[in-house]
């Protein structure tokens, strides 16, 4: 047995073909097949169930599959460790980052790490939260930009920054000609747009709702923050939005007024999360302080709010 061998297993795990996995490992369809049959007469059974149409593995092949995943994602951990030893700058780094937060952080965070770390690989993957913790704790993923809080014990989470709500209403709204900062009572009785399901920002702002009064608007949920604020302009309704979402390099919209709140305004805290196991611990330390200050930065620049 050898690790090739188990990577073919886990990539005709996952697209369960026999020719999109060869692809995905970049070997021949037979070549993948015939490692799988003597990885079947190494072990004494029978991994996967061939038909002439699809591929299924069997309840053993599927456990051996996720085990072998667990150590292929443990020597990845050894080899970036060794990376890291020769050169802890060097390398790849697999990030991820949720829906409502990339667009609006990354074009400041991008340029910083080109220009501080211009040797490290920085590859971005995009998910909702719920798949972010299921990559990471695969190891596909070498860390993530979350929200908290997170109930894992096998993450750490290094604490970035706190990331203020706006509201952001039509012009012609009653609410837009308020002057000065918004108390929170004010959106009592109000119905907010939001997100569907399966966002991070639509439990925050459904706890937001809670603690105001305030309800959901029915029959609509957006699937990004950019419908939400086409919707607002378009005076379907309001929402909230957070602040990076309205600073540049983000456009202004027309038609819409964005108001800050009183006081300790309702907010999110962000984090750079890890498996507390990895070998890139010491190193995503010091990545976690340099994306901390490029936030910080990003929240603060500019006075005026941009819709």
């Amino acid at each position: 047995m050898n690790l090739r061998d188990l990577a073919y297993l886990v990539a005709l795990a996952e697209h369960r073909h026999f020719g999109r996995a060869a692809e995905a490992t970049f070997v021949s369809q037979p070549t993948l097949s015939t490692q799988i049959k003597k990885l079947e007469d190494e072990l004494g059974v029978t991994l996967v169930e061939r038909t002439p149409r699809k591929v299924l593995l069997t309840e053993t092949g599927q456990e051996i599959a996720r085990r072998a995943k667990a150590v292929l994602a443990e020597i990845d951990e050894i080899k970036a460790l060794a990376r890291r030893t020769r050169d802890p700058e060097a390398g790849r780094l697999r990030l991820g980052i949720f829906p409502t937060l990339g667009p609006y952080l990354l074009p400041h965070l991008v340029p910083r790490v080109r220009e501080t770390l211009p040797r490290l690989e920085l590859l971005l993957t995009e998910e909702k939260t719920e798949q972010l913790l299921k990559l990471l704790r695969e190891g596909t993923l070498d860390a993530g930009i979350l929200a908290l809080p997170l109930h894992d014990e096998s993450l750490h989470a290094a604490y970035l920054f706190e990331e203020p709500f706006v509201l952001a209403v039509p012009e012609g709204h009653p609410l837009a000609s308020r002057r000065g900062p918004l108390e929170l009572a004010a959106l009592e009785h109000e119905d907010l747009l939001l997100l569907e399901d399966g966002h991070c920002l639509r439990d925050q702002a459904l706890e937001v709702c809670r603690h105001a009064g305030a309800g959901e608007k029915a029959g609509f949920r957006a699937t990004s923050l950019e419908t939400l604020r086409q919707m607002v302009a378009a005076n379907v309704g309001i929402t909230l939005l957070p602040l990076l979402a309205t600073r540049p390099p983000v456009p202004p919209t027309g038609h819409v007024r964005l108001l800050a709140f009183d006081g300790a305004p309702p907010s999110r805290r962000i984090a750079l999360v890890w498996r507390k196991s990895s070998a890139l611990a010491p190193f995503l330390e010091r990545f976690a302080r340099l994306v901390q200050e490029v936030a910080l930065d990003a929240l603060g620049q500019g006075e005026p709010l941009t819709a």
